[in-house]
């Protein structure tokens, strides 16, 4: 084997373990489609699509968890095969996160809604 051939195959692994780097199809897919994702949530809450606020939420929180998957796959190369079991570590760390930060977000902005400004001064 030749030098050259060597280079090359060594450019086409992942730090050293034989995962190979993700493709430019790869990447664009996963631009477009996270462009998408965040597009549509943006265009249903300027338009007032969902008349009631509370399934926009749901609405758009689910368009947020689809993106973490379309980034962790796309970006992130996460899959069953790869970095032996890490992945899956990786995968629950991620959940774990997301949901305390989406839980605690909610609970935060509810709270600073019904607490904030008394009614009688909206009453002015």
């Amino acid at each position: 084997m030749s030098a050259s051939q060597n280079h090359a195959e060594h450019h086409d692994e992942h730090g050293g373990d034989g995962q190979p780097h993700g493709s430019l199809r790869g990447y664009v897919t996963g631009f477009l489609l996270s462009v998408v994702l965040t597009a549509i949530p943006f265009w249903l809450v300027m338009n007032d699509v969902l008349s009631n606020s509370m399934l926009t939420a749901i609405v758009i929180m689910g368009f947020a968890a689809v993106q973490i998957v379309v980034h962790m796959v796309y970006f992130l190369h996460m899959n069953s095969r790869s970095e032996s079991g890490w992945t899956m570590m990786a995968l629950i760390f991620t959940i774990v996160i997301v949901a305390i930060a989406l839980s605690g977000s909610l609970w935060v902005m509810y709270h600073l809604n019904t607490n904030m400004m008394p009614t009688e001064l909206h009453k002015m």
